[in-house]
């Protein structure tokens, strides 16, 4: 590992030893503020939570134009069902696995926290030499960009801006996919169980899970998807009465476990059993190479209430949840292999006779985000549900013949001997947001490669630190003024 590389993965470490869940971004704002101020650089921040620091230029730059170098304080705070992590206050705890920096059962949070140790390792060293920067730190990304949704419109004032969110190195990201979460509430009626009726926890669990933008078109399973075809072979053959339901975790994360509890009369309990492990069976054979760790299973529950859903009302909540698109709706014809349109079933949640359901839909095409958010919508008030849209943003169209991705381009290309991919992606991304807000600023977004980001398999492959580390360095010192 190279000396470069060592001073961006240790402002990392010191970043992941700082809880930042989104919404909860306090302390490390608060670190970046004293850091910023122990080297007498000036800080700006807005309403939300937002932050800029400002860094002066190398000697010899100081007539180059500013440019930002921006990310994101949040990370998604996920992780496995045996870990005993509390993300409120333990630190990320990462390790090596060959070339892999990954964490352990948890997310990894380079997904950001990378963008700002870079950012935090350039301004603090002499060895690149740069324009006047503004370090850019947004708030709340991960549930829906709602950070820098809500940014103070002079809180930036330049009209360059390095996105460092994306997560392939040697790939330049020009666009991206807009978006929309819709909330669906089912009320279901609930009556006295029967005298003798015993409970069971039906568990679907191991899946490989992911983000839902960029994982949406691999072959993985929705945890809350299958726990419905469970469900469904269940209540075939079985009256149940369904008690609660809980799957996924947020709307942009493919769910990777899910439960149920269900009551039935004792006398069919070793047939709901035997169901559930005969759809358990068809189940693995189907992801028997895609999900190696899949598992299905029912197991005994101590009955901790007297009423469950009606027969009638658990068939309507396990058809609403079968009857939801999750996947990939339709393919870009302008671009080969480009997810244009998709829709994730991210979260079920039923408590005491209410059913929660929260879906995320993501197009490149705003009429084809319609499309799929008026499926979703039909579906929902097919059952009876009550609908609720949050959360747009607008794609980030790209706009191939921008001077920056041009001289990006060039860099690249003097370093390696080749071109980067440029390409637009099906996620996310801030930069939608700010050029929205900030019309004619130039953009562009690269970054390290990390795999399975959002999930408690998320890594990051330490040669690519490297190269991003080189790319930024002879970027900015291109600007000589």
């Amino acid at each position: 590992m190279d000396e470069n590389t060592r001073i961006v993965l240790d402002y990392f470490e010191r970043i992941n030893a700082i809880p930042r869940c989104s919404k909860a971004e306090g302390r490390i704002r608060e670190w970046l503020q004293r850091w910023a101020g122990q080297r007498g650089l000036s800080t700006k921040g807005d309403a939300v939570g937002n932050l800029v620091i400002r860094v002066p230029a190398s000697p010899g730059y100081e007539m180059a134009p500013c440019v930002i170098l921006q990310g994101h304080m949040d990370m998604v705070c996920e992780k496995t069902p045996d870990s005993p992590h509390d993300f409120t206050s333990d630190p990320v705890c990462s390790h090596m696995e060959g070339d892999w920096l990954t964490a352990d059962r948890t997310t990894l949070g380079a997904d950001n926290g990378i963008a700002i140790a870079y950012a935090l390792a350039l301004a603090d060293g002499e060895a690149v030499k740069h324009p006047p920067l503004e370090l850019l730190f947004t708030v709340d990304e991960e549930t829906g960009l709602n950070g820098v949704k809500a940014m103070a419109h002079d809180l930036i004032t330049g009209k360059i801006l390095i996105n460092l969110d994306s997560e392939d190195e040697g790939v330049f990201t020009i666009g991206c996919a807009g978006g929309r979460d819709i909330t669906m509430v089912l009320p279901l009626q609930t009556e006295p169980l029967s005298k003798g009726s015993q409970a069971l926890r039906v568990v679907v669990g191991g899946l490989r899970g992911g983000h839902s933008g960029i994982d949406i078109h691999k072959p993985r399973a929705n945890a809350n998807k299958l726990l419905a075809r469970v469900l469904d072979h269940v209540l075939q053959g079985t009256p149940c009465r369904l008690i609660s339901f809980d799957g996924g975790t947020r709307h942009n994360a493919i769910a990777r476990d899910a439960t149920a509890i269900l009551a039935c009369d004792a006398s069919a309990y070793p047939s709901v059993v035997r169901a559930v492990e005969d759809m358990a069976g068809r189940i693995k054979q189907e992801y028997e190479d895609k999900e190696p760790n899949l598992y299905i299973k029912a197991v005994p529950e101590s009955l901790q209430t007297d009423r469950g859903a009606t027969a009638e009302e658990t068939r309507r909540a396990v058809d609403l949840l079968l009857a939801l698109p999750h996947g990939v709706a339709g393919m870009s014809t302008a671009i080969e292999g480009l997810v244009e349109t998709s829709n994730n079933l991210a979260t079920v949640q039923l408590q005491n006779g209410r059913m929660t359901i929260l879906s995320s839909q993501r197009s490149a095409v705003p009429s084809r985000l319609d499309e799929i958010s008026g499926r979703v919508q039909a579906v929902a008030r097919l059952a009876g549900a009550e609908v609720i849209e949050s959360n747009p943003y607008p794609p980030w169209q790209p706009d191939p013949g921008c001077d920056l991705l041009k001289r990006s381009e060039a860099v690249y290309r003097g370093l390696y001997g080749q071109a980067p991919l440029i390409q637009v992606i099906h996620a996310g991304l801030e930069c939608a947001i700010i050029g929205d807000v900030y019309p004619g600023i130039q953009m562009i977004s690269f970054g390290p490669t990390i795999r399975n980001p959002h999930s408690p398999s998320e890594k990051l492959y330490v040669p690519s630190v490297a190269k991003v580390w080189q790319l930024l360095g002879a970027l900015l010192a291109s600007w000589d003024g």
